[in-house]
């Protein structure tokens, strides 16, 4: 992409997305996604009410009267985003690529983080961690992130989201919130990495698909290639067993995803290209409140 028409797609996504997080998310954002826990603030004397394991002694003992110390809510959190940016993100038939809602909704989140004081950082990955954008605050460091979300090409095309997990737990040493961004199209197992990284950081799982992923069309003999290995391979979609047994696959494996969240309470939504992104971000938040 040149750079004229790169820097026009990266402001007009930062036009649309910080108007979301500004007018939308705002207060949703704040409350879903809260601090590290509370910091200690100051002391002041003991008043009729106040719970007696919050006395200093020290302070106690050196005024010789009871001092209790106060605390305040630590807010400040480390956002990272972690982007599946394998094949499959090519892929899109309807209204827009997937790639296209990932960059979207990772821009509405970071623009969402910045307004909150929030640090954000990346995670590119496929079958390996692609690129590491360390946490930092600002615009300037959000349009970086814009740009590097509209025009990274990986080295490789497949997946691997237990690689990537595994890097987020190794490589982030503070709690963070992390939003996992794929299709989940990965034939590894990624739920035992999912449920270590889950313990340690605040791991947030949003799924993007393209609603022609979920059934064949009835279109008689077609070529289709995978996306990731390149493998091709024709099939006759008009016959109902063939399209009964792809829409069987596709079940199975939204149960199984799904299922590997419930296991590792990993908060999740899934957001198809042609639907409102908006409105699926507004119902993962208000699951958290």
């Amino acid at each position: 992409m040149e750079a004229s028409e790169l820097l026009k797609k990266v402001r007009q996504i930062e036009i649309k997305t910080r108007g979301l997080s500004r007018n939308v998310f705002a207060g949703q954002y704040h409350s879903a996604f809260k601090g590290r826990g509370m910091a200690f603030s100051e002391v002041r004397e003991y008043q009729f009410g106040d719970d007696v394991r919050d006395i200093d002694w020290n302070v106690t003992a050196r005024y010789v009267r009871p001092y209790v110390k106060i605390y305040e809510e630590e807010r400040e959190l480390t956002v990272v985003l972690m982007i599946d940016v394998s094949g499959s993100k090519d892929f899109g038939t309807v209204s827009q690529m997937k790639k296209d809602v990932v960059t979207e909704i990772a821009a509405t989140l970071a623009f969402s983080a910045i307004q909150n004081n929030d640090k954000i950082g990346v995670i590119f990955f496929s079958d390996k961690i692609e690129k590491f954008i360390p946490p930092q605050k600002g615009r300037r460091h959000i349009l970086y992130i814009i740009r590097e979300l509209i025009d990274f090409h990986p080295d490789d095309k497949k997946t691997d989201i237990s690689q990537a997990l595994k890097y987020l737990t190794n490589a982030i040493k503070k709690r963070s919130t992390a939003f996992l961004i794929s299709d989940f199209i990965d034939k590894n197992s990624y739920q035992d990495a999912l449920t270590i990284a889950n313990r340690k950081h605040d791991v947030v799982a949003i799924q993007v698909y393209d609603g022609r992923e979920t059934e064949l069309p009835k279109v008689g003999l077609v070529k289709i290639k995978d996306a990731e290995t390149g493998a091709e391979r024709w099939i006759d979609s008009s016959s109902r067993r063939v399209r009964d047994a792809y829409k069987t696959w596709w079940n199975k494996r939204q149960e199984e995803m799904e299922n590997s969240f419930k296991k590792c309470r990993v908060d999740a939504v899934s957001v198809r290209t042609e639907d409102d992104y908006v409105k699926a971000l507004l119902t993962l938040f208000s699951k958290r409140n």
